[in-house]
């Protein structure tokens, strides 16, 4: 089997890691262990661009024992865990992902992922569709569908699809309740403050916060920001957003001027030029920026780079630029700082998100034929799915409705 990693060398420790999730991702386990015995995936080739880490390893594992052949590729250069990788390519998977990958060569894993001419897409961020539908359409011959993980993506495939290109059914699984509800929220607010604490070693409580962005996975980070003793101010562009956050018990204000009171920024839209050289301008002196939105669009690292008087290491993963008489830092590149700079997801978390991706898959597969190009929803049995098995591993139960009850609420007479 073909591999590009780092060194195949490092397997075992990425085993250990790989060892640690799967006791932590009782959903997956009972999903492999429906399909190992249906074969849902018999005779497809997944293409799946994912964090190439420990959870990550965990569901391609999953799909290869229910049938697939499965070939691996991350979605961020600085996500990839190298052990992991290697250990993924030792057990025989086909992964092409190495940490710190240059454009060029992150470009090129993804396409030799695609060159296998894939049956079914798992995408996080959409940048497997958009290479098939420009410089590799001669791939997309085989796809019966695919799979999007992130908001970034899915509205990456609605602009596709607003424009008629969009050549491949897609289903949304980040709009699933089982997905938005815990991993961005959960998800997102604990695995972000992981990587910051972990880059900078630095306290939050008592400090000034500035969560950019009020959606699911802004909300996550400002609770556990909250948490943790910081004053939390957010930026909004959605005043229902912006409304919400405010009665939630945090400060609300324009960028321009949060800019100046933050101590540490936290981007987390989707958008870019979030932050930009007028904000750079009226920082204080030490103030420390990181994303968690895909990719690293939201912070003006760039212009940083270009402008700075000067700018060095400051730490591992951490780098000042010296402008203005202050030094300003952003942390992993302004890349995923839950990634880049951490673990990612908790175990628990990626569990029920991937198995949604599972559950997703076997659904599309399944209805393959009947389904013409386009988004379509997660239904809403494998939701309940999805959080009945996760009910049943904590050992929680809950009521059911008599006939008698659901007479009543589908009644209009009293």
């Amino acid at each position: 089997m073909d591999y590009r990693v780092k060194d195949i060398a490092l397997a075992e420790m990425g085993e250990q890691k790989i060892d640690w999730v799967k006791r932590n991702m009782p959903l997956l386990e009972s999903i492999e262990r429906d399909f190992a015995d249906t074969k849902p995936f018999a005779g497809l080739k997944f293409a799946v661009s994912v964090h190439i880490e420990a959870k990550t390893a965990r569901f391609c594992r999953m799909l290869r024992a229910a049938g697939a052949e499965v070939y691996a590729t991350g979605c961020n250069p600085l996500s990839t865990q190298d052990d992991v990788a290697a250990a993924l390519a030792a057990s025989g998977i086909a992964v092409f992902a190495v940490h710190g990958a240059s454009a060029e060569e992150y470009t090129d894993d993804l396409k030799r992922v695609l060159a296998c001419s894939p049956n079914f897409i798992v995408d996080d961020g959409a940048d497997l569709a958009e290479i098939l539908h420009t410089s590799m359409a001669d791939k997309r011959g085989n796809v019966i569908g695919g799979c999007e993980e992130t908001t970034t993506g899915i509205n990456r495939l609605a602009a596709m699809g607003s424009e008629g290109i969009l050549r491949y059914p897609v289903m949304t699984v980040n709009n699933a309740r089982c997905k938005y509800l815990f991993d961005n929220r959960y998800g997102t607010g604990q695995s972000v403050w992981d990587g910051i604490n972990r880059t900078t070693n630095l306290v939050v409580a008592g400090k000034n916060v500035v969560i950019a962005g009020y959606g699911w996975c802004g909300k996550g980070a400002a609770l556990r920001a909250k948490g943790l003793g910081a004053h939390v101010i957010v930026t909004e562009i959605d005043p229902v957003k912006a409304l919400e956050a405010h009665m939630d018990g945090f400060t609300v204000m324009p960028m321009h001027k949060a800019a100046r009171e933050g101590d540490l920024f936290v981007t987390v839209t989707g958008c870019k030029g979030v932050i930009t050289n007028e904000h750079f301008a009226v920082m204080k002196d030490g103030a420390v920026m990181c994303n968690a939105g895909h990719f690293n669009a939201e912070i003006d690292v760039d212009w940083l780079a270009e402008n700075a008087d000067s700018s060095y290491e400051a730490r591992n993963n951490i780098r000042g630029y010296v402008f203005g008489g202050k030094t300003l830092f952003v942390l992993a590149e302004g890349r995923l700082v839950n990634l880049a700079g951490g673990d990612g997801h908790p175990a628990e978390i990626m569990d029920m998100s991937f198995a949604i991706q599972a559950l997703s898959a076997e659904w599309l597969i399944r209805h393959r034929g009947g389904l013409t190009p386009g988004l379509y929803a997660v239904p809403e049995e494998i939701d309940f799915e999805v959080a009945s098995r996760k009910l049943q591993s904590l050992g929680l139960g809950i009521d059911v409705l008599s006939e008698e009850q659901k007479r009543y609420l589908n009644s209009w007479a009293l």
